[in-house]
């Protein structure tokens, strides 16, 4: 049986294994949440990582879409670049698949010199998946600095205005000098 036959038979259980690792994670309270509220409108985060974690697993194994692949880490790193989330934590969640399928395929590897190539293959393909997901991690951290600033701008605007220290500025006229 080749790599891809045990990766596909395999799958269920090395996507709950990656799940969980990842929801291990969070602090404490959010982990216990995360596992047991099932509502995905109650608990959008935890939908979004099972969904998200079994879209990746899927393109790791099979095609690498990169439309796909970009949208499902996009889902990821949105959640992940709003929490109090290192960058290597908060993408670090990729790296987690790999102790999973080194120890999910221990045996196999030992085994077969061919599955032990595929494998080197498969976390060469994990390693460009990181990458991809990184640069969406990042570009999403600009978003939410982007944001944060116009919002501090805007109150310290507001509180400036409130307390009658911000008026109009009126225009300078370097001619108005000469004239007086």
């Amino acid at each position: 049986m080749n790599l891809q036959s045990i990766l596909n038979q395999k799958g269920p259980h090395i996507r709950k294994r990656w799940l969980d690792l990842i929801i291990e994670t969070y602090p404490s309270d959010s982990k216990r949440f995360l596992k047991e509220q099932k509502d995905r409108f109650a608990n959008p985060v935890g939908s979004t990582l099972s969904r998200e974690v079994e879209t990746l697993y899927h393109e790791l194994v099979h095609d690498m879409d990169p439309k796909r692949l970009d949208a499902s880490l996009d889902g990821i790193a949105r959640i992940r670049a709003v929490q109090d989330f290192s960058p290597s934590k908060a993408m670090g969640f990729l790296f987690l698949l790999k102790k999973v399928l080194r120890e999910e395929l221990a045996q196999e590897i030992k085994e077969s010199p061919a599955a032990s190539e595929e494998m080197l293959a498969l976390e060469s393909r994990l390693d460009e998946m990181a990458l991809r997901g990184f640069d969406l991690y990042m570009k999403c951290r600009e978003q939410v600095y982007e944001i944060r600033a116009r919002e501090a701008k805007t109150h310290v605007s507001r509180l400036l205005q409130k307390a009658g220290l911000l008026g109009e500025i009126p225009s300078w006229d370097p001619d108005r000098k000469k004239k007086g």
